[in-house]
């Protein structure tokens, strides 16, 4: 019969017990404690006897992994049981310390009741372990489709309503009559017009993200928001918001896993603001090679001061890989390709207000290796049933300076977690998608390379497609905005840049 099973420290502090027979608190401790020096140092052995008990233990890093068992139960099924046991606890933890056992303490007793019943082992492998301990439930998922469903219809619902009060409203506008009111407690004070304002924010606010609070209190006069208003207008009162000087959260890229959205925090706008912002797009096969790599980038213009609409933007180019450059049909081509310099043909009009305006884009197509930004070298080899995975990276384009970086790795399905050797960063592993995550905070110059070592069962090819994921505040491409001037006068005009690197999909075949 097994008495317990425990995680201790080698001097026999217990960090871990589950006891399957009627044992006191003080009875596991005092067994627990006179286990170290019941060890002889200087013999191999698995297994230790006292007068009452037999003690089968396996050394794992800083700790032991101790079965407790009566003397007369068999010897061989509790070595084989206490490897079971030692195989459960890194699927829960991911490194064999004593605060890291702590925190999944509960995790490791629900998978050890699952191996021992009342004393006795059970018919049970890791893989079963884990399907028990994750309780998965048909009617759970069942009843949160029904339910995401449900709350989809009630906002389709609601923005129909709202169409409805905004036709009602137009109506009365163009007939001259008075605009309805809605509710109220019986009294008009709440005019259509506001309770339409009202529920267009409540419309917006559920898929936009949230601005600061700070918003409701802007200054000087500013259009309400109107029943079913378009985006538009509403990136118009946060550009306005931005150029007051609030900070609001923007958001800029999604990934290819909907993990995890990239947020960069607001930047200080003058009256002048550029957003630069590029988008790569690159398949790579396993065994080296480009398949294609395509590169978009975008200058857009944002003007919120009048006396700023007519301006000439200086365009430095150190891009030496053959990018493709346009222009607006709007602006001025000869001046752009003679001095470098983007201006409306008619020097007399003015750039929009209060509006994001697309200047000048790129674009990049190529099969050459040596344009790679961050090459993803992953190279698995078989060891008898589980394979050894190696994986590096290199920033080739030692000039970018990549954050949040993620290196996503599918692992095969049912075998557990993997055994992590070496690793530069830290991992995440998604045991419910099956994926390992590999996150570097930054890769630059000073960071250029690291490599990450871990084993599972499966083959080479459940090891692919590679997929990677990050942002930057440089661009690949050398083009930025030097200087600004107007356009009578060449006087120089203050302007901020907010530059952006994103993904939109970057795999390794």
């Amino acid at each position: 019969v097994l008495l317990a099973a425990a995680v201790c420290t080698k001097a026999g502090k217990a960090i871990v017990s589950r006891q399957f027979v009627e044992m006191t608190r003080t009875r596991i401790e005092g067994l627990l404690a006179a286990f170290p020096k019941l060890m002889n140092t200087g013999k191999q052995h698995t297994f230790v006897e006292t007068e009452s008990v037999r003690y089968v233990y396996q050394p794992m890093e800083k700790l032991y992994m101790v079965l407790i068992t009566t003397k007369n139960s068999n010897i061989l099924e509790d070595l084989e049981t206490l490897r079971l046991f030692s195989r459960v606890i890194p699927e829960y933890c991911r490194a064999l310390e004593e605060n890291e056992i702590s925190e999944h303490c509960f995790d490791l007793i629900f998978a050890f009741d699952e191996i021992v019943a009342l004393g006795y082992r059970e018919n049970v492998n890791l893989a079963q372990i884990r399907t028990f301990t994750e309780m998965e439930s048909h009617e759970e998922k069942v009843f949160r489709a029904v339910r995401e469903t449900q709350e989809r219809e009630a906002k389709a619902e609601m923005r129909r309503k709202a169409k409805e009060l905004q036709q009602a409203r137009r109506d009365a506008e163009r007939q001259g009559k008075k605009v309805p009111g809605f509710g109220g407690f019986g009294s008009s004070a709440v005019s259509g017009g506001t309770t339409a304002a009202m529920i267009t924010e409540t419309i917006i606010e559920t898929d936009k993200p949230k601005v600061a609070p700070a918003a409701a209190r802007s200054s000087g006069p500013s259009k309400a928001l109107k029943l079913g208003a378009k985006g538009k207008e509403v990136d118009n009162f946060v550009d306005k918001l931005k150029s007051e000087g609030e900070n609001i959260m923007t958001s800029v890229g999604k990934r290819s896993t909907e993990a995890m959205k990239v947020l960069v925090p607001s930047v200080n706008t003058e009256s002048v603001h550029m957003k630069i912002e590029e988008k790569i797009s690159l398949t790579c096969g396993r065994d080296g090679g480009l398949q294609n790599m395509e590169l978009h980038g975008m200058i857009m213009l944002h003007i919120s001061d009048e006396k700023f609409a007519r301006i000439r933007l200086h365009v430095e180019n150190d891009d030496k890989r053959g990018v493709q450059l346009q222009t607006h049909p709007n602006v001025d081509k000869k001046l752009f390709t003679a001095e470098s310099q983007i201006g409306l043909k008619n020097p007399e009009k003015s750039f929009p207000i209060n509006s994001d305006v697309g200047v000048l884009k790129w674009r990049l197509q190529t099969t050459e290796e040596s344009f790679i930004p961050l090459t993803i070298n992953c190279w698995p080899s078989e060891s008898g049933n589980s394979c050894d995975v190696n994986i590096e990276y290199e920033l080739q384009e030692e000039s970018l300076e990549l954050n949040d970086v993620v290196i996503t790795i599918p692992l095969p399905s049912g075998v557990g977690a993997p055994v992590i050797g070496e690793i530069d960063g830290e991992y995440r592993h998604d045991s419910r998608r099956n994926l390992l995550e590999w996150c570097l905070p930054v890769i630059d110059a000073k960071n250029k390379s690291g490599s990450l070592e871990f084993s599972i069962a499966g083959q080479p090819n459940d090891f692919f497609p590679v997929h990677v994921c990050f942002v930057s505040k440089k661009n690949y491409c050398n083009i930025q905005v030097s200087k600004v001037t107007e356009v009578d006068g060449n006087s120089p005009v203050r302007f901020s840049t907010e530059t952006t690197f994103l993904v939109d999909k970057y795999e390794i075949l």
